[in-house]
């Protein structure tokens, strides 16, 4: 009785063996067909020219073969002297045909450039930083890689994703690693690509790219299009012009989103679109469920994904292992990674330009410099003028390193860069995402200090202070009219209301209100530079004689005169007062 159970069992075992390798068989055999289609569809062309040649050419001269000499002759004298007129005759039918047909004649001839990656060897390994996005990418190529069982226990398939960020963040380094992790066709094309001056171009091109995603999507089992620049082609459509050049935005727009409506669960293909403008801005019927509903927000790195990114691309040049790439990582502070890649870039090419076989830390502080301020230039200033430089930026020095509450100096210069005659370069010790009264107070006092500084000095100032007024005034106008940090309790964004509903009067106690921030905000500065007037001149003798002061410089001479930040009084990293 056993003996004829287990034989059931082994011949049932066997039955769903072979009906499984015949499923497995079937599914091959149609995968084979499908790619034999698909070299079809695409070298038909190729087939065509083939075939024409053989029929036209090789055909007809192995039957003049047969012919005798005299009958050959006259044949082929009536058809070389008709075939110029031939020509030019099929040249200009199909001309005014294809341009009838089409509408847009020439700018029809150039086809949309899609880049087609079958295998991207993008991998989530080479993407550095973006752990957040890089998990939630992670969930999308599960999803494509085992679509039958989310349709089996009822789960929506996606179809399309969007990717949101500041430029250079790494958006289309992401979706290739997502091709490659789930091992399809990666097209790629920019939205700049499907705009034209004639109507009907754009869709056109839309239908092509879909096809073409269709056709790899059923010859490999899946596909991904990918479309930068989204918001070229899905920005909201405009129900009036008049002039007409939105009907092409609108025409492309819809056949966008009919395309993505088009998309079979069996044709495997996923829409990622890339955009570095805000959400808002794209037109709502591609945010809709079904279409892009998906959204992968890549951002800027971190701190510590900072530190990974310098590490990554320093190992691909010499550099000096002396190098604190966590100091680094604090100096770049809102840089994206094409930025930190750029970084190291220019600073090997500094370091070529010196002489030097090695990257150091000298090299990349200047290409950081370079790039965020400007090439260095030095003036031919006089005596006097250069003085004066060198107390303005010793003013902005001492107020910043001593007093303000979230950023730290870097270094100092008087050389000039972008048009200033001299800099204090600073930025956030880390990452905010938002600023407090406080830090706003201080970024003022900060910029007022220069002013200051040569008041003190000399008695007068000079034109050199414009843009720190500007900066002031503009952060001081942003605390009372948007922000509600005014001394009387006005609080609201009153940007927000047309400046024709605002009272004369009501406009002029906001008004005083920004000036009395700038006012009291004078007056501090002058108590703290008068107060630290010998750190002031210290440092404006340095700046003379060496014309620019990194920040261990700046950090020992703070030192030696036994003052240090605000941010550290009271313990690390924490504000006092």
């Amino acid at each position: 009785m056993n003996d004829k159970e287990n034989g059931g069992r082994s011949g049932g075992s066997s039955k769903k063996w072979d009906a499984e390798s015949q499923e497995e068989w079937r599914r091959t055999q149609l995968m084979k067909r499908r790619k034999l289609e698909l070299w079809f569809r695409k070298n038909w062309l190729y087939i065509v020219i083939v075939a024409g040649v053989f029929f036209c050419f090789v055909l007809p001269i192995a039957y003049l073969q047969t012919l005798n000499p005299e009958t050959k002759s006259f044949i082929l004298g009536v058809n070389f002297g008709s075939l110029p007129i031939y020509i030019i005759q099929t040249l200009i039918f199909v001309g005014f045909l294809y341009w009838l047909h089409y509408g847009g004649g020439p700018s029809r001839m150039r086809g949309t450039k899609i880049n087609l990656e079958m295998d991207a060897k993008i991998k989530f390994t080479d993407v550095i930083g973006l752990s957040e996005a890089k998990r939630e990418a992670l969930e999308v190529v599960q999803l494509i890689k085992d679509r039958a069982r989310v349709k089996r226990i009822g789960g929506k398939i996606v179809k399309g994703l969007l990717m949101i960020g500041p430029p250079g963040c790494g958006k289309t380094l992401l979706a290739k690693a997502i091709a490659t992790e789930a091992g399809i066709p990666f097209l790629a094309a920019s939205g700049a690509e499907f705009i034209e001056v004639f109507v009907g171009v754009g869709a056109a091109r839309v239908r092509k790219l879909f096809k073409d995603a269709r056709l790899y999507g059923d010859a490999y089992g899946g596909a991904i299009v990918f479309l930068d620049e989204l918001d070229v082609i899905g920005r909201q459509r405009v129900s009036f012009d008049a002039f007409g050049g939105g009907q092409e935005l609108n025409s492309t727009t819809n056949q966008l989103l009919t395309e993505m409506d088009g998309i079979e669960p069996s044709h495997n293909v996923v829409v990622i679109g890339a955009t570095n403008v805000v959400e808002e801005a794209l037109d709502p019927a591609l945010l809709r469920p079904g279409r892009f509903d998906r959204k992968i927000f890549v951002d800027r790195p971190n701190l510590e994904e900072r530190q990974a990114m310098f590490d990554y691309y320093l190992k691909r040049v010499q550099y000096d292992p002396a190098i604190e790439v966590g100091r680094l990582a604090r100096k770049a502070v809102y840089k994206t990674p094409a930025e930190i890649q750029n970084i190291v870039q220019e600073a090997a090419l500094i370091s070529a330009r010196n002489g030097s076989e090695r990257i150091g830390y000298r090299e990349i502080s200047q290409a950081i410099e370079r790039i965020e301020l400007g090439v260095a230039h030095r003036l031919n200033m006089t005596p006097h003028e250069k003085e004066r430089v060198a107390f303005h930026e010793a003013g902005h020095l001492v107020v910043l390193y001593l007093h303000h509450p979230s950023d730290e100096v870097f270094k100092a210069s008087i050389i000039s860069r972008g048009g200033a005659l001299g800099v204090v370069h600073h930025q956030p010790r880390e990452e905010m995402f938002t600023k407090s009264k406080d830090d706003l107070y201080a970024t003022i006092k900060v910029a007022l200090a220069g002013y200051v500084s040569e008041k003190i000095r000399y008695g007068v100032t000079s034109s050199g202070v414009a843009s720190d007024f500007a900066n002031a005034m503009a952060i001081a106008h942003d605390m009372v009219w948007r922000f509600g940090m005014s001394r009387d309790g006005f609080f609201g964004d009153f940007n927000r209301i047309p400046k024709a509903q605002l009272s004369e009067a009501f406009k002029e106690k906001l008004n005083n209100e920004s000036q009395h921030i700038l006012n009291q905000a004078e007056r501090e500065t002058g108590q703290i530079l008068k107060a630290e007037w010998k750190l002031v001149e210290r440092f404006a003798n340095e700046l003379i004689a060496k014309e620019e002061l990194e920040y261990d410089e700046i950090d020992v001479i703070f030192k030696e005169y036994g003052r240090q930040p605000v941010y550290r009084i009271g313990g690390e990293g924490k504000v006092s007062g």
